[in-house]
């Protein structure tokens, strides 16, 4: 069978799957809804944490992104992995004993505030609709291939599926769904990855492989990437390019922001008790170490498969899979100099010898656009792979966008139905009212998310890092401050938290997108503007240290929180006599 009709077997069975489980689990009460009921295993709840936290970043972008960054695109590794850990130490077992669930619900009561619980939802909103537009990109990407549909309907079918069982089954639904799409992920992610390592170096371990020698030869396969790169005029794959403080900046922004992302903390509202939170983080952890370790090894093998598939090549004779990815608009070539060859190099490198020696030869510049993000999905297809497994990496890279989509899309449900309407706007509505609330609202924010997946502000992982930068300047300093700290009082987690997320969006919008500078197109020429030489990406960390200072600084001036919130503040760090979750 070809590709598409494998494609269709296998994500048409995948989706019946899920939603046959979100029939199966339907919330019925508000606390289904919110937190599952609050009776999730760790196990299972370790799972769903994991598909949770690996969207279509971590499957379809972050190994592109390493792909055409090489060492510098390890910052991505260390900051996600190390903020789950400081996550899972650092925060969850506190939140889930406080005993709120949500993010807002934990700022509003900590800082006793309505202003408070503002602030945080409006926080809320933007980081999740940030990352949510990743990943409905990410979907649109994967259906506008291997479905051959145009991407504004693949993100739309996205939409209807992750409407159907986000709506019904709430976070019980997509708890249990997660479980499965966390399955379906890895399994697709490992199988074309332990295929490819055992073809191209022997081993049937892809980390092996990475740090193995090529088949057939004594070459290291690194020190063969790193000829094929500097033999194109690019930097050696595994030399670090990036500036030493851009670097830290990332990686930290990544991890603060993992410590403040509201979809992955209410996971932990799931479980029976604190010490269930922690087996479940650990399980997490575990789970989530499988991808994020084989990652750089699938970039590794699918930058050395492109080079020599496409460099200095007959255009012609392009294997199918080249001309399929060119209709997505996300692969395309010009031929600069009419030679009929693929002339793919870094016509930009500082080396001008290397560029005039290229111009000596008739080169025109570089004549291949390749996106980041058909890296993970067209690796398959390039190293010629059975059409099940090409296709099952399509329903992979499905069950990583959706699972995390639905997350998203619960925490932006739960933000307005739960803390804005039942707890400030009508704290009377009847619990059945509340329920078509957020399902209410959970169906306008599917249809917002929509609008974003079709006119996406950048790259999967690119989206989604600046969402982590959102998190870090906005929630991180408030929820250690109120865990840690129990004389932080409200106006300055408030005024902390406003002027953090202000300065992280007015970044954003100046050198991500250009809009006081000439529009995206001017944002190539910016980067010698950055502040301090941090990217929109690492910027999370200046606005989080600005939200600490801010916050401290007006904590001197005011008064101290009411001493019952100080003992409030005394008890959730007492690791013991918690019970379930509950809406006090």
């Amino acid at each position: 069978m070809d590709v598409q009709t494998w494609t269709y077997i296998i994500v048409g069975v995948t989706f019946a799957l899920y939603i046959g489980i979100a029939i199966w689990a339907r919330a019925g009460s508000t606390k289904e809804f919110y937190v599952a009921g609050g009776g999730v295993g760790p196990i299972a709840n370790g799972m769903a944490t994991a598909a949770d936290w690996m969207s279509a970043a971590s499957f379809i972008s972050m190994a592109g992104i390493i792909s055409f960054a090489g060492y510098d695109g390890a910052v991505y590794l260390m900051g996600w992995t190390g903020g789950y850990v400081l996550l899972a130490l650092l925060l969850a077992p506190y939140l889930r004993k406080f005993g709120k669930f949500t993010v807002p619900d934990f700022i509003g009561d900590r800082y006793y505030s309505k202003t408070a619980r503002t602030v945080a939802v409006f926080c809320a909103l933007i980081v999740s609709f940030t990352y949510v537009a990743g990943q409905m990109r990410g979907v649109g990407l994967v259906f506008s291939r291997f479905l051959e549909v145009e991407i504004n309907t693949g993100v739309i079918i996205g939409m209807i599926i992750v409407l159907f069982y986000a709506v019904l089954g709430g976070m019980k639904g997509i708890t249990y769904t997660q479980v499965a799409q966390y399955c379906v992920l890895i399994f697709a992610f490992m199988v074309p990855a332990i295929f490819i390592s055992i073809q191209a170096t022997g081993h049937s371990i892809p980390q092996l492989g990475m740090g193995g020698t090529v088949s057939g030869s004594d070459v290291y396969l690194l020190d063969k990437l790193n000829g094929l790169s500097t033999d194109l005029g690019f930097a050696e794959y595994t030399a670090g390019k990036k500036s030493m403080i851009d670097v830290f900046a990332i990686t930290l922004a990544l991890m603060v922001g993992t410590a403040g992302l509201p979809h992955v903390i209410v996971r932990f509202f799931t479980v029976k008790k604190v010490k269930d939170a922690r087996k479940s983080a650990g399980w997490a952890l575990f789970l989530i170490a499988i991808l994020y370790t084989t990652a750089p090894a699938v970039s590794v093998f699918a930058k050395v498969n492109l080079i020599e598939t496409v460099s200095n090549k007959e255009y012609s004779s392009m294997p199918e899979w080249f001309k399929k990815w060119e209709t997505t608009g996300l692969l395309t070539f010009d031929d600069k100099n009419k030679d009929g060859k693929i002339n793919y190099y870094n016509d930009k490198s500082k080396d001008e010898a290397f560029v005039a020696a290229a111009a000596a030869k008739g080169l025109a510049g570089n004549e291949l656009t390749i996106d980041n993000d058909i890296m993970v999905l067209a690796n398959p297809e390039i190293a010629n792979l059975p059409n099940w497994v090409i296709a099952l990496v399509a329903a992979g890279a499905l069950a990583a966008a959706l699972s995390t989509a639905a997350g998203l899309l619960l925490v932006i449900s739960a933000s307005v139905s739960h803390d804005l309407i039942k707890k400030m706007i009508n704290p009377n509505i009847s619990e059945k009212g509340e329920l078509w609330a957020a399902r209410g609202a959970a169906t306008v924010a599917v249809v917002i998310a929509g609008w974003f997946g079709i006119n996406p502000p950048g790259f999967v992982a690119a989206v989604v890092a600046l969402a982590f930068g959102l998190a870090a300047a906005s929630f991180f300093p408030a929820i250690i401050l109120g865990i840690f700290y129990k004389k932080m009082n409200k106006e300055g987690a408030v005024a902390g938290m406003v002027v953090g997320m202000l300065l992280m969006i007015f970044y954003m919008l100046k050198f991500k997108f250009g809009i006081f500078d000439g529009g995206k197109e001017a944002v190539a020429g910016l980067e010698a503007k950055w502040w301090f030489g941090i990217s929109p990406e690492g910027f999370g960390t200046v606005a989080m240290l600005a939200n600490f200072a801010v916050a401290l600084t007006i904590k001197t001036f005011t008064p101290d929180p009411p001493q019952e919130v100080q003992d409030i503040v005394e008890n959730i760090r007492i690791p013991s006599g918690a019970g379930e979750a509950v809406d006090h």
